[in-house]
């Protein structure tokens, strides 16, 4: 499962508002029940669950990323959305640096192989220092997402 594969440009948020990792947790379910990926009504439970997942270790990799992320039995596919933030986002990362990129995303329950492939491609494609320069330069969403789309075929 590759990036391109879970994202659209509308799952794209180019400036996130969040100051810190809880809000951008927020910030980007928020996305997800825009876009129509979660409903609405799962919302809660949804965030509970990245929020859960996120406080037995902060997912903070360093480098200026964030891979939030969880299992729920109320997603039937891999459902992601990319947050960027130009001022870094206090995420209690590794490294403690501020985070600038934001990948969360969502495997349905049971699907542990699939949660693990999904995890190493998103990381291996987000420690590329030219794909994250490349994300932080793009103007819009849609620019995002077509560096996203290149570098995927890579």
């Amino acid at each position: 499962m590759d990036l391109a594969d879970i994202l659209t440009k509308a799952q794209i948020v180019p400036e996130m508002r969040a100051i810190n990792r809880w809000e951008a947790i927020d910030e980007l379910i928020d996305n997800l029940v825009s876009t129509g990926k979660i409903k609405a009504g799962d919302r809660d439970a949804v965030t509970a669950a990245v929020k859960k997942r996120e406080t037995s270790m902060s997912t903070g990799i360093g480098f200026g990323i964030g891979i939030p992320h969880a299992s729920t039995d109320l997603i039937f596919e891999v459902v992601g959305s990319l947050g960027r933030s130009n001022k870094g986002v206090n995420f209690d990362a590794l490294d403690n640096q501020p985070v600038k990129l934001v990948m969360l995303f969502l495997v349905p329950q049971g699907q542990f192989q699939k949660h693990l492939h999904t995890l190493a491609n998103i990381a291996k494609l987000l420690h590329k220092p030219e794909f994250r320069l490349s994300l932080e330069k793009a103007p819009d969403g849609e620019a995002m997402l077509s560096v996203i789309r290149e570098f995927g075929k890579k």
